[in-house]
């Protein structure tokens, strides 16, 4: 699927020295920043043909495809620019940690491994809906239907309440996790996301 980007020749050259453009890469379901490279027009023009991140190496002076030695490489989901159009966002799905360390970002202890969880999540679940393989509790509630999914989050969320008012930090904590898990499923179910919460609650506030 070819990806909607800009050309090259539309960023703001005057403004990137050598021809080089920071590109800012995000985690498209978690919104973790994992890392910024740079990119010449070969390289931009090579991640957006194969849909895979290539940098330009300042240090080696050629490209390099993320994951070509490691294996663990970055589909490139879209491509933007900010509005001096001398930046790139490249939102991707990373197939494995990005930083050499092995973390999931380059960022470190900056950013918490866990941020950005429950979005994963919902893509998690979002798979399971799509394949529905079996022995997975999962599949197992799309296949009772919306009718107990939505049985299971009143449950979940008695419990919930249980716990907050008995002041039991720990145990409200694991049930309001039970809770977020099946109103993500019910979200699914339903055809709707974080997504549409998150513009609703927008527009409440705005």
């Amino acid at each position: 699927m070819k990806i909607q980007a800009i050309p090259f020749t539309d960023l703001n050259l005057e403004k990137l020295p050598g021809g080089l453009v920071p590109a800012i890469i995000q985690d498209d379901r978690t919104l973790q920043v994992l890392m910024l490279g740079y990119m010449n027009r070969e390289a931009y023009e090579k991640s957006l043909a194969e849909g895979r991140v290539t940098f330009y190496s300042r240090t080696r002076q050629c490209l390099w495809t993320k994951g070509e030695t490691s294996g663990h490489w970055l589909e490139i989901v879209s491509v933007a620019a900010d509005c001096d159009a001398d930046t790139l966002l490249v939102r991707v799905i990373p197939h494995g940690p990005t930083c050499h360390t092995g973390s999931k970002t380059c960022f470190g202890a900056a950013i918490p491994e866990s941020e950005g969880f429950i979005r994963y999540l919902q893509s998690v679940i979002q798979g399971r809906h799509a394949e529905m393989p079996e022995g997975s509790y999962t599949s197992k509630l799309f296949t009772r239907g919306v009718n107990k999914i939505a049985q299971k989050v009143g449950e979940e969320a008695v419990e919930t309440v249980i716990e907050a008012v008995a002041r039991n930090r720990d145990a409200m904590i694991y049930e309001a996790s039970d809770l977020i898990y099946h109103l993500l499923v019910l979200l699914e179910a339903t055809g709707c996301s974080i997504a549409d919460l998150e513009r609703e609650l927008a527009r409440r506030h705005s």
